[in-house]
């Protein structure tokens, strides 16, 4: 494939992005309303590739399901074919038969599930046979991924005994959880959390019609092209400040880097502000921004340490390696400590035309694509950007003509 040169944007960008609906937020809602049945209408519904594809399995009467690199719609899926008793053999990617799934197979079990795998152990794909509950109580670690835990809270009220859910060690993403144990709330589905965990009764959801926001992961890439310009204005619509989502604080994170935010009725404007001399934060319970905070330290030239990265080794590629070695093409020497930081030195950028890989990841493309601000760049794979935002480059072209 020919390298995609990324068209340069204006020297003062002033546009208005209309950026797309939240990819989380529409999953969480197609489960519950796959499993509630009819009376459930979603407005505003993600044109991610990721939700598109969730959608259609969730309809599908076909015996194998492939997921592809969806992680969070293979998580989900297993779950709502247990909960639905729908046999399946659910697939996805050679990059997905990497990731692990043994932590939610093994609470389906516990519960009841029928499940067994088609290839390695603790890893897709996966075969659901079917399910009846025999236990309420199971236990869960939390410092791996939310998703399985969201996965089991999102079937808990449709089970007979409901679900009675203790997480032990440090819960990562928490933000992803609060997201999901909110969107149930909006269908009358009560969470009640313990010291430990989370309670779930049986209930039946309260039948409406529920709207999607526009998403918060998306718009990071606009924020750091603003603060590598350092002028000009832009509007993204349909941003709440009080928002179900846990990316909203990289507006906070960003006024560290030089980018004001100011919450209007139908969006939020972002402009230029002052910055502070280094960056710290934990990425812990917002991983999916850290890609685009240390493009954005980088180019800008600030020195940053980035923690709380462990989950990132399992995402659509191993992102720390990732990070290392394409800001290394760009003379950013990445350290890595252990699984959990990168440090950033500071030193400027060198963007003269290099061509940097995606890995199929589609938060690499766009978190990279604002450093074509400093000079000529190039992705291998633009259309990688389909899995959460495909309106990305059509977005793009209000800032680059």
């Amino acid at each position: 494939m020919k390298p995609f040169s990324i068209p340069t944007p204006h020297t003062v960008p002033s546009a208005v992005i209309p950026l797309v609906a939240s990819k989380s937020e529409s999953n969480r809602a197609l489960i519950l309303r796959a499993l509630a049945g009819p009376g459930i209408e979603l407005d505003n519904l993600s044109e991610a590739r990721d939700t598109r594809l969730l959608e259609d399995l969730l309809g599908s009467s076909e015996e194998v399901l492939d997921a592809r690199d969806a992680g969070t719609t293979f998580r989900f899926l297993t779950a709502w074919c247990a909960a639905a008793n729908r046999p399946a053999v659910i697939t996805g990617t050679p990059r997905m038969r990497q990731r692990p799934i043994g932590i939610l197979v093994d609470a389906l079990r516990h519960l009841g599930a029928d499940i067994g795998y088609e290839g390695e152990e603790g890893y897709p794909p996966v075969r659901v046979r079917g399910f009846r509950q025999t236990r309420r109580d199971v236990r869960v670690r939390g410092d791996v991924s939310s998703q399985y835990i969201s996965a089991l809270l999102l079937i808990a009220p449709f089970l007979d005994k409901g679900l009675s859910l203790e997480l032990t060690g440090e819960v990562a993403s928490r933000p992803y959880i609060d997201m999901t144990v909110q969107w149930m709330a909006r269908f009358g589905l009560e969470v009640n959390e313990t010291a430990s965990g989370f309670e779930v009764e049986p209930r039946e959801p309260v039948p409406g019609r529920y709207a999607v926001e526009s998403d918060w992961s998306a718009a990071g890439y606009w924020y750091t092209l603003l603060a590598l310009r350092g002028r000009g204005e832009l509007k993204l619509m349909h941003l709440r400040d009080r928002s179900l989502q846990g990316d909203r604080k990289l507006a906070e994170l960003f006024a560290r880097l030089g980018v004001r935010s100011e919450f209007e009725e139908d969006g939020v404007v972002i402009r230029p502000g002052s910055r502070e001399e280094r960056f710290e934060a934990d990425f812990a319970h917002i991983p999916d921004q850290a890609q685009t905070f240390a493009a954005c330290c980088a180019g800008l030239g600030v020195p940053a340490r980035l923690t709380g990265l462990k989950s990132l080794r399992i995402k659509e590629t191993d992102r720390i390696a990732a990070l290392q070695t394409e800001l290394g093409k760009l003379g950013c020497e990445v350290e890595v400590i252990g699984d959990d930081a990168l440090v950033l030195p500071g030193t400027p950028l060198r963007v003269e035309g290099q061509t940097l890989d995606t890995y199929e990841d589609h938060r690499m493309a766009m978190a990279f694509a604002p450093l074509a601000a400093l000079g000529p760049l190039s992705l291998d794979d633009p259309g990688v950007v389909a899995k959460s935002y495909p309106s990305f480059w059509e977005d793009w072209t209000k800032i680059s003509g």
